[in-house]
C-alpha cells in the first residue's frame, strides 16, 4: 500500500463533513485536520481555528503539519486563488486554480464559454449597466425570465421573475441595492427553461473527466418548491430522470466539451466540476457550473461511492485520472436538511441540539453537520441557517426517503424546520 498521509480539509459545512467522513474511511489517511470545521467534523478530526480565506495561514499550517493533501471544499477560496498559493509553496492541493475556478466564479464567463464551444444552455445576455438591463427587459424579454448575479452568492444569487415588475425589482436588488454584494457588479439575464433539474458531479483533470452518480437538489425553502431560494434543502441520488440516454448525451455534448474548452482557453481544470442540468423538451442543457462538490449533493453521492477518495483525488492531481473507473453502490440515498426556522432570512443561533446518539452504529444512516458549534458548556448548538443533513441509504429511492424521514425525528432543537417533500418527484416515475 502507498504511504499514509496527513490531510487538511478547508471549509466548515455539510459538504466538508461528508468529505471528512470519506477521507477518514481511506486507509491512506493518517492525521486529519479541518479548517475551520464544525462540531460534527470535530468528532472525525482536529478542527483548526483558521478561516477558509486565510490562505497564507492555511499554507503555513500545511507546511508545519506536513500535510500530504489539502482538499478545498468551498467556492470562495477557490475563486480567490487558494490553490495557486498552495502550489507556489510546493504543497499538494485538490481543487482548480483561480483561472479555472472562474467557471463558477463568473456566470458571464461560463455562459460565454458555452456559447463559444456550442455547449447546450439557455439563451442569455450579460449586463454591467442596470439601465441597459432594464431597457432589455422592457423591450426584448419574454417572461418568465431568470436574473443571475455574475459572482458567488452562496447559491442564492438567482431570481426567477414572472413579469416585468418582478424583473425590474430584481435588477434593483442585484445591481443597485447590491443584495448579493460584489457578485452583482455584472448580471446575466437568461431565458427560463422548463424540465427536470439534475445535478452531476465529476472529477476532472485536464482533458479527462469522470462523472459520478446523479443527484437532484431542492433549492426552495418550502414544500412544493415554494418560498425563497436557499443553499439547498435536501437531495436524493440517483435521479430516476437521468437515464442512460441522457447520460450518453451529456458525456458527448456537455461534460467532455466543457473540459476540452477549458484546456483550449488555457485554463485546464483539475478538481470537481458540478454540472447543474435542466432536462428540457429540447434535450439536456446546462443551468450552471460549480467548481467544487455540491452541498447537499455531496452528502448523498459520497456515501454511495466505492472508490477510495484519496486515490481518486491524487489521480486528478497526478494526471492519471484516465486510469480510474468510478464505482457506486447499486442503491439510493436521500438527504433532508434540518434548518433553523426563518432560513434563508432571519433565524436564531445558539440553540442546543439533542439526539445525536440515535445515529451511533446505525448502518446506512448519517448525520452531517452544516451549521453547528460547541458552546461554552460543551453542548452542540445551532450556528447557521442549514444546521444538519439527515441522510439514509436504501435499496430504492422510496425506501431511502422513508428511512430519512424517520431519522429526522431522532434530532430535536426548538426552531427545527425542514421540507417534508424531499424526493416526492420520484412518485411521478
Amino acid at each position: 500500500m502507498k504511504d499514509k498521509i496527513n490531510v487538511l480539509i478547508v471549509g466548515g459545512g455539510g459538504r466538508e463533513h461528508a468529505i471528512a467522513w470519506s477521507v477518514r474511511k481511506s486507509p491512506r489517511t493518517d492525521r486529519l485536520y479541518c479548517a475551520p470545521g464544525n462540531a460534527g467534523i470535530g468528532e472525525l478530526c482536529e478542527c483548526v481555528p483558521i478561516g477558509a480565506m486565510e490562505f497564507e495561514k492555511l499554507a503555513d499550517f500545511a507546511q508545519e503539519k506536513e500535510i500530504g493533501l489539502t482538499i478545498i471544499g468551498m467556492d470562495d477560496p477557490l475563486a480567490g486563488g487558494i490553490v495557486d498559493v498552495f502550489e507556489a509553496r510546493g504543497l499538494r492541493v485538490f481543487g482548480p486554480r483561480k483561472n479555472a475556478a472562474i467557471l463558477e466564479g463568473s456566470k458571464a464567463f461560463s455562459k460565454d464559454l458555452m456559447k463559444k464551444y456550442h455547449i447546450p444552455t439557455a439563451a442569455y445576455e450579460n449586463f454591467d449597466d442596470p439601465g441597459k438591463a432594464l431597457e432589455y427587459l422592457r423591450t426584448r424579454a419574454r417572461f418568465p425570465i431568470v436574473l443571475k448575479a455574475d459572482g458567488l452568492a452562496l447559491g442564492k444569487g438567482v431570481l426567477i421573475c414572472r413579469d416585468l415588475a418582478e424583473a425590474e425589482d430584481g435588477v434593483r436588488q442585484i445591481m443597485e441595492e447590491r443584495k448579493f454584494g460584489s457578485a452583482g457588479n455584472r448580471m446575466v439575464i437568461e431565458e427560463f427553461m422548463t424540465g427536470r433539474e439534475v445535478s452531476v458531479l465529476a472529477f476532472a483533470s485536464g482533458n479527462v473527466i469522470r462523472p459520478m452518480t446523479s443527484a437532484q437538489d431542492h433549492k426552495r425553502a418550502k414544500d412544493g418548491d415554494q418560498g425563497l431560494n436557499t443553499g439547498g434543502m435536501g437531495t436524493f441520488s440517483p435521479s430516476p430522470f437521468y437515464t442512460p440516454e441522457v447520460d450518453e448525451f451529456c458525456r458527448k455534448h456537455i461534460y467532455q466539451p466543457t473540459v476540452d474548452a477549458m484546456v483550449s482557453e488555457g485554463r485546464p481544470f483539475q478538481g470537481i466540476i458540478f454540472f447543474g442540468l435542466m432536462l428540457t423538451p429540447d434535450g439536456p442543457k446546462v443551468l450552471e457550473y460549480n467548481a467544487r462538490f455540491g452541498d447537499p449533493e455531496a452528502q448523498v453521492v459520497l456515501p454511495r461511492m466505492k472508490n477510495d477518495i484519496i486515490e481518486v483525488m491524487e489521480a486528478v492531481i497526478d494526471g492519471t485520472l484516465d486510469q480510474v473507473e468510478l464505482e457506486f453502490e447499486d442503491n439510493a440515498a436521500v438527504c433532508v436538511i434540518l434548518a433553523s426556522d426563518g432560513y434563508p432570512e432571519k433565524y436564531e443561533k445558539g440553540i442546543p441540539i439533542e439526539g445525536f446518539e440515535n445515529f451511533r452504529d446505525k448502518e446506512g444512516f448519517y448525520c452531517f453537520h452544516s451549521g453547528t458549534r460547541r458552546d461554552e458548556q460543551g453542548r452542540i448548538v445551532t450556528n447557521g441557517g442549514r444546521v444538519l443533513g439527515i441522510v439514509a441509504k436504501g435499496e430504492t429511492l422510496r425506501e431511502a426517503r422513508t428511512l430519512a424521514s424517520q431519522a429526522t425525528d431522532w434530532i430535536t432543537f426548538s426552531n427545527k424546520y425542514m421540507r417534508t417533500d424531499i424526493g416526492r418527484a420520484i412518485d411521478e416515475t
